[in-house]
């Protein structure tokens, strides 16, 4: 059957860590591994009903010496070679033990014949330590021999007494090669839901790994998106300021070299403030105790006076009063507004940009950035970066849908389309 030896190489094979696997370790090991304790106490039951028997009303004087002597050796072979053989894949003590469980059976069954009651656990012994169907129906013929030879040695030589015991020593193989043979199907069942269960576990550690990559890089490009919207904005506009009021201070511009570090240190509280909320996970600042419009509006207020270009923000309001945008989505809308400014600011040369903010009573909202710069090929960007392809997924993860509509020289119009939340609905979490 296989079950000692394939089932010691199996746990000399795996080595978790600690706390891992006991519960793995556990389904690793073998049906009888696992309930060895099981067959202790049958074993040990057995011995000390049989040993009962023998002082009840068995042999006395020198077979009752004898007796006892037998019933020690096998107890002992049982504790110091049998047991220990459950959990190990060495063939020799499997073969040992059972020689002897055979020739003591044998033994007592010819001093005391009740002592016949071992067959209930010699039986299932055999299989117990059998790596084959084969050698388990070797050693149940086996016993039966032993049984043969006691009961004739005690009964008599003659073909009567053979004849006479032939039914209940047929009975007795065929009862033991039934059990191994079902016992046999029940291991090997067991075995396989063990081997699935290792399977589905190793499955579901392997999905967790995956997931938590996925995790991983989704967080890693959710922070990419909001340090780019936000902090990387704001530096740009931080060193297009320094270079404007390093040269108002070579033409001796002392008031408008002023204004710009004035303007510089506004921009570097915001990314400060911006930092600290990307680190505690809150709402972007300028959102804070604020509309979207007033958001929309400061944000065109600031990128006015850095870069020149007029800034126009407006709001329709259609007849769904009902709707109302959560958090979550007046962010997508923000950050969309600041990486459209700052497309103009880095490739555009506009001289007027149009923010519109609408919402329908279709249900959802939208926000219109227009610029009337140099515009684009939108299917050939000349210029690779983090800007559209971060505003498209920012989007997309919110469920709402991206348009660019650019040409060269004709200016560029980016459009967001994003669904509504009714009013009483829960907002989902701002990312």
């Amino acid at each position: 059957m296989g079950r000692v030896s394939e089932q010691s190489t199996t746990a000399d094979q795996h080595h978790s860590p600690r706390g891992a696997d006991q519960s793995a370790a556990m389904s690793e090991t073998g049906f009888f591994v696992r309930t060895v304790v099981g067959w202790d106490v049958a074993f040990w039951a057995m011995l000390g009903v049989v040993l009962v028997i023998m002082l009840a009303g068995g042999p006395t004087g020198g077979e009752l010496a004898w007796a006892l002597a037998l019933l020690g050796l096998l107890g002992g072979t049982y504790a110091l070679v049998g047991r220990p053989a459950i959990r190990t894949r060495k063939a020799r003590p499997r073969h040992t033990y059972r020689v002897v469980l055979a020739l003591v059976v044998g033994a007592l069954v010819y001093l005391q014949p009740e002592a016949g009651f071992l067959l209930f656990i010699a039986f299932p012994q055999v299989w117990v330590f059998s790596e084959r169907v084969r050698e388990g129906v070797a050693y149940t013929f086996l016993i039966i021999c032993g049984l043969a030879v006691a009961e004739m040695a005690r009964s008599g030589w003659s073909s009567n007494v053979f004849i006479a015991n032939l039914p209940w020593w047929s009975v007795s193989v065929l009862v033991s090669l039934v059990f191994g043979t079902w016992v046999s199907k029940i291991i090997d069942e067991s075995e396989q839901r063990a081997e699935l269960i290792r399977t589905l576990k190793r499955t579901q550690a392997e999905l967790a790994a995956a997931h938590h990559a996925a995790g991983v890089v989704a967080e890693r490009e959710r922070i990419a998106r909001e340090i780019h919207d936000t902090l990387a904005q704001g530096f740009t506009g931080i060193i297009t300021l320094t270079g404007a009021a390093q040269a108002l201070v070579a033409r001796g511009d002392r008031g408008q070299a002023l204004a710009r570090l004035g303007a510089i240190e506004d921009i570097a509280r915001d990314n400060l403030g911006e930092a600290r909320a990307l680190v505690a996970a809150f709402s972007p600042l300028g959102l804070d105790d604020t509309t979207l419009v007033e958001a929309l509006q400061r944000l065109a207020t600031r990128f006015e006076s850095e870069t020149g270009v007029r800034v126009t923000v407006s709001a329709r309001t259609g007849d769904d009063r009902g709707a109302v945008l959560s958090t979550a989505h007046q962010v997508v809308l923000l950050r969309t507004a600041q990486e459209a400014l700052a497309n103009v600011r880095k490739h555009a040369a506009a001289a007027c940009v149009e923010i519109v903010l609408s919402t329908g009573a279709d249900g959802h909202a939208a926000i219109e950035v227009t610029d009337d710069g140099s515009g684009f090929e939108p299917t050939v960007l000349t210029h690779g970066g983090f800007g559209l392809a971060g505003m498209r997924g920012r989007v997309e993860d919110a469920g709402g849908q991206l348009q660019v509509d650019s040409a060269p020289g004709a200016g560029t119009l980016i459009r967001v389309r994003l669904p509504a939340t009714t009013r009483g609905t829960a907002a989902p979490a701002a990312t």
